[in-house]
């Protein structure tokens, strides 16, 4: 069975996160949504109601799985048992970032890295410009996957 996790600070309303995860079930048998828990990082929604989403959008595909995490991210593909990690990128910055950390995750615990990036509509969304838009009460439904909902 190949699994992979997608690990971080995916954000459900941020279509980009949406289409890597939904691109990398075409090539795995399950993927588990890794998000990290960072004490000092400021995020939108809290980690349970994130979970929350993500599970909602998600509802209907049972190859999925939704966790929080607070360790490194190799350790957490470990204990999913996961073979690969999927990373989106959105720039060439992105990729040099990521492959370095691949490098790393590959001589450190044997699992590889596949990098898949963002559509070209999709590279200048970020989750921290959906995020500033959300804090302005603007609307966003542009950049949410179809049938997610805010609430």
């Amino acid at each position: 069975m190949r699994r992979a996790i997608f690990p971080g600070t995916f954000d459900p309303f941020t279509i980009g996160h949406y289409s890597i995860v939904t691109r990398a079930l075409t090539f795995m048998d399950e993927v588990t949504i890794g998000i990290g828990i960072n004490e000092n990082k400021n995020t939108y929604f809290p980690i349970e109601k994130r979970v929350e989403m993500i599970q909602k959008l998600y509802k209907n595909e049972p190859r999925i799985k939704v966790m929080s995490y607070d360790c490194l991210t190799i350790d957490f593909a470990q204990q999913v048992d996961a073979q690969f990690i999927v990373r989106g990128i959105r720039t060439v910055k992105d990729f040099e970032y990521e492959e370095t950390i691949a490098d790393i995750n590959r001589k450190l615990a044997g699992i590889e890295t596949i990098l898949l990036f963002t559509e070209p509509e999709l590279t200048c969304i970020s989750s921290t410009i959906v995020r500033e838009l959300l804090s302005y009460n603007k609307d966003i439904s542009m950049f949410i996957p179809e049938g997610m909902e805010i609430d």
